[in-house]
């Protein structure tokens, strides 16, 4: 059972009422803007519209500032390039080489992901890094809020930069001050952790190398030993060391020893923790392939794909290791070849520009498991 679903969900609402505000005071500030125009219907009606173009373009301005936060002060602190990422357009280094790919991960609008500077006695600078975004958006929001008030005598264009200057405080705020909400922890949490004690910043060090060698073609597998090794109990209460827990089960399963990753698995979901929903996901995904390329008993599945980790997994279809899981689910529970072939198809279609090709490898070894698995049950193999 997961312990933390109560919290998870009730902290989904802050960013919730936070993005209310905010569009109850974008509806105000339309409103009274449209009221004083001495024009027709049509044109209201047409102004409106304009105005709801401008407040998301707004807000797509202060996302794409708060990313650039993040890398410019990694750069001053003397990170290197590894990631970029806004929406699901994604530039990566790979290999020496900047490419273009797309990703996305729910419940996030960008995300910027560096290779961190040497330890140093456990240390190395990661408080502007995290908070860089929060910072950004912080300023550029006052910069527009004192040019919106020089330029009033333009409507349309005030308007404008009320808009950037609120989506800026209002992003400052839902990223600044830390929060574990909906899944993922935001940058105020990270920072907060890290400022803790000196295994959360090995933790966090080892997320990003992690990271590094992923995208230069280096498997988890291949990876050395000592970067995974598992958290106590007490250590996955801390949300840095989780993320090593978690990446401790993905390597297992890129081993493929299964059973063993189940378990683990299965013992991370049943202790508190500090693994964000879309880790715990992940997990329940992994789980249920585990079960069915192992035992395939359909009350053990049912039982882990409940509505809720439905719903979260249709939030990340898109995920290679999802669609692995889909994929299995369609072969070796519902026995439908034809489904199974369509899942394959999607995973195909979804990878060609995902910026992890080690990923990919992997996945598609555990896609050839399945399959030689329902070869096996039907009698079509060896």
């Amino acid at each position: 059972m997961d312990k933390e679903q109560g919290k998870i969900d009730i902290k989904q609402y802050i960013a919730v009422l936070f993005f209310l505000a905010l569009g109850a005071f974008f509806g105000w500030a339309i409103g009274k803007y449209i009221g004083k125009l001495d024009i027709s219907s049509v044109g209201r009606i047409m102004s409106f519209f304009v105005m709801i173009i401008l407040m998301y373009f707004a807000i797509f301005i202060q996302i794409v500032i708060h990313e650039l936060g993040h890398l410019i002060f990694a750069f001053m602190t003397v990170y290197k390039f590894s990631s970029f990422r806004i929406m699901s357009l994604m530039l990566i280094k790979e290999s020496g080489k900047i490419k273009l790919r797309r990703f996305s991960v729910a419940g996030t609008g960008g995300q910027v992901l560096m290779v961190p500077p040497d330890m140093k006695d456990g240390k190395f600078p990661v408080v502007l890094y995290n908070l860089g975004g929060s910072i950004m958006n912080t300023l550029t929001g006052l910069v527009f809020l004192f040019l919106h008030y020089r330029v009033l005598h333009m409507p349309r264009l005030s308007l404008f930069l009320m808009f950037l200057a609120s989506s800026g405080i209002v992003l400052a705020l839902l990223n600044g001050i830390p929060l574990r909400m909906g899944m993922m922890d935001n940058d105020g949490y990270n920072a907060l952790t890290l400022t803790k004690n000196k295994e959360s910043r090995r933790s966090f060090w080892l997320q990003l190398k992690i990271n590094e060698l992923l995208a230069n073609g280096v498997r988890l597998k291949d990876m050395p030993d000592d970067w995974f090794e598992i958290p106590s109990d007490e250590e996955m209460k801390n949300s840095m060391r989780a993320v090593i827990g978690v990446f401790a089960c993905n390597r297992l399963m890129d081993n493929h020893k299964f059973e063993e990753a189940d378990k683990l698995m299965e013992h991370f979901m049943n202790i508190v923790s500090s693994i964000v929903a879309l880790h715990k996901s992940i997990l329940v995904c992994d789980r249920i392939y585990c079960e069915l390329v192992g035992k395939n008993r359909k009350s053990v599945v049912d039982e882990m794909l409940d509505a809720r980790k439905k719903k979260l997994m249709k939030a990340m279809s898109k995920l290679p290791n999802v669609i692995r899981t889909e994929y299995a689910y369609a072969l070796l529970a519902e026995k439908d070849v034809n489904k199974a072939l369509e899942t394959r198809r999607k995973f195909d279609r979804y990878t060609k520009y995902y910026p992890y090709s080690v990923e990919v490898e992997t996945e598609l070894e555990l896609i050839e498991i399945a399959s030689r698995c329902y070869d096996l049950e039907e009698g079509h193999g060896a």
